[in-house]
């Protein structure tokens, strides 16, 4: 077997990479310095800084203009792609935290890009099976409770259109994953990968970025 992990990721390698990437914008980075500051106990739900130029990008090159997002925490992830739509495109974002939600709402604001956010909360199934059945969906994000992955999945792929892409995150589960004593979240990732890697209505690939990101193509 050939292995690819001989480059091992450094604080010096990460922040050069980071150098070599999309910078953040001053509101992206005011809130992602904000949750840090105002929710230290939970800031690491929120998607990694490399992560929203990387779903900016996606999102142009899928010409994605409609978006769906299961997990939206303070929305950092939201506006780094509701920045990248096209003005008549929109993001549906599910979460169930009025509190968190709203620092998402005022930066969105603050960008200029609320009036593409439509932010429901709810159970983000319960939002999902609301929504016409037919193929619609450009583009999703799947970040929230770990346990409902595949349910969530089952809900997305039917309604995405031809060519469009689902990145699901935490895939890597810091690592537990490879773990066959896994027990809660970590045996929920493990099962929704084998569910993601069987299903043959998907082109998927597993990556190595931040805690591991899977992206999949619906063919």
């Amino acid at each position: 077997m050939t292995k690819g992990n001989s480059t091992k990721i450094t604080d010096e390698l990460y922040a050069y990479m980071l150098a070599h990437n999309p910078p953040l914008d001053a509101v992206q980075r005011e809130l992602v310095e904000t949750t840090y500051a105002k929710l230290p106990d939970h800031a690491g739900m929120q998607s990694a800084e490399e992560q929203g130029p990387l779903l900016a990008f996606l999102v142009r090159l899928t010409g994605a203009r409609h978006i769906v997002e299961v997990g939206t925490f303070t929305g950092f992830s939201a506006l780094a792609m509701a920045q990248a739509l096209p003005e008549d495109g929109r993001l549906i974002a599910c979460d169930v935290s009025e509190e968190w939600t709203a620092y998402g709402r005022e930066a969105w604001e603050r960008a200029g890009v609320a009036d593409r956010v439509d932010l429901r909360i709810a159970p983000a199934l319960d939002t999902l099976r609301a929504m016409p059945e037919e193929p619609h969906i450009d583009f999703a994000y799947l970040d929230a409770d770990k346990g409902n992955y595949i349910a969530y999945w089952e809900e997305l792929v039917p309604r995405m259109r031809q060519g469009g892409v689902i990145t699901t995150d935490n895939v890597l589960f810091h690592g537990s994953v490879t773990d066959p004593d896994a027990t809660g979240a970590a045996k929920a990732i493990q099962d929704f990968n084998d569910h993601v890697s069987a299903d043959a209505r998907m082109d998927s690939v597993l990556l190595t970025v931040s805690d591991g990101l899977t992206l999949s193509r619906k063919r």
